[in-house]
């Protein structure tokens, strides 16, 4: 009895790691991305290959894009 007590929790860590590794990379293809010539963020939907523009814009990339000539 004293085998499986001490097998359980390090099984439930496996699976747990696991699920968050599996989020993690599910996660990374939602990313947020930036227009380069309208600085406006939009997400890529992987699933059905589109754009979904979000209606806000990066600050960091006005600031450079108002510097260029």
């Amino acid at each position: 009895m004293d085998i499986y007590q001490k097998r359980v929790p390090i099984i439930l860590i496996i699976i747990l790691v696991g699920i968050l590794v599996v989020q993690y990379l599910t996660n990374q293809q939602n990313t947020t991305l930036i227009d380069p010539q309208t600085c406006e963020l939009y997400l890529k939907d992987a699933q059905i290959g589109g754009t979904k523009y979000l209606n806000e814009f990066d600050s960091k990339c006005l600031a450079i894009k108002n510097f260029d000539p």
